[in-house]
């Protein structure tokens, strides 16, 4: 393709394996993919975990300095924030909440019957830590898809083969959801700025030469000499699905303290006393959604 010549092919520098913590007071079972230990290898990605929870779930609880990006993989997220937000998503729909100054809201599943999503945490710059809250619903049977010869892309943010996706970031993010068929390649195109991932939720991929199954990430990069690169997705005889993430860099420190990524430990103090002195608001006095 045109839109492929001049781009700089990426490597991946590493292959790891999700871990499994089991479940706790919230949720049934999770795993960690992507943790918060070394956040300067993730830069701008600091946590993805994949939760299975029917009651309680996660109630109302606050954020600060960051946006949270949430895939159901299965069942019913009902959710709702103390702006007003309030609604559930089901399978494939994704939500994208700006967390910025501050906001409590919870994730349940709906009916305490069940749900099942994917949440990464992506870092915002320590100038848009403060920005205004903001909720979106970017449900599946509403986001484009780019269907080619044995791949579809279900296009989240960014742009890919002249489509743009439905989010608005506030820090520049490429995400997207890639369905392989068997036997087939696709030179995935992402900025060359950008740190990038390939989760494989289902199936075996062979990401830039690496082999990578169901459940691990491969990471790559960024190539800043490059305005635009490719990643090479390959499968053999099965089917599979990837998440496909990718985001520049911040290169700022970051402190978390619980449910707030900041760049001091003296702002994460502030958060703390900003939210229990009400300067996030009220927490909601809400009733569980009711449908038919």
């Amino acid at each position: 393709m045109e839109a492929l010549q001049g781009a700089a092919e990426r490597s991946v520098v590493r292959v790891e394996r999700k871990m499994h913590f089991g479940g706790d007071t919230q949720v049934d079972d999770r795993n960690v993919v992507i943790t918060p230990m070394r956040p300067e290898l993730t830069d701008p990605f600091l946590l993805l975990s994949e939760d299975w929870f029917s009651s309680p779930g996660f109630e109302w609880h606050p954020h600060r300095g960051l946006e949270t990006v949430t895939l159901v993989l299965d069942g019913v997220l009902e959710h709702g924030d103390n702006i007003g937000h309030v609604g559930a998503l089901t399978t494939g729909d994704v939500q994208w909440m700006t967390a910025g100054r501050g906001i409590i809201h919870r994730e349940l599943a709906f009916r305490n019957e069940r749900a099942h999503i994917l949440q990464l945490w992506v870092n915002l710059p320590g100038e848009m830590k403060m920005v205004d809250t903001r909720y979106q619903d970017l449900l599946a049977d509403r986001r484009p898809v780019i269907e080619t010869d044995g791949a579809r892309i279900d296009l989240i943010s960014g742009e890919a083969g002249g489509v743009r996706g439905p989010a608005l970031n506030n820090w520049p993010i490429s995400g997207a959801v890639i369905t392989l068929e068997p036997g087939r390649r696709l030179d995935h195109l992402l900025p060359g700025r950008d740190r990038a991932f390939v989760y494989v939720l289902s199936g075996r991929v062979t990401v830039a030469g690496r082999p990578v199954r169901a459940g691990e990430i491969a990471w790559s990069d960024p190539l800043p000499q490059s305005s635009l690169s490719t990643i090479a997705l390959e499968t053999a005889d099965e089917h599979s699905v990837v998440m496909v993430y990718s985001g520049e860099p911040i290169g700022q420190p970051v402190t978390m303290g619980g449910p707030f990524v900041m760049n001091s430990a003296s702002e994460i103090e502030q958060a703390f006393r900003d939210f229990h002195s009400g300067g996030f608001g009220d927490i909601p006095n809400q009733a569980r959604l009711q449908f038919r």
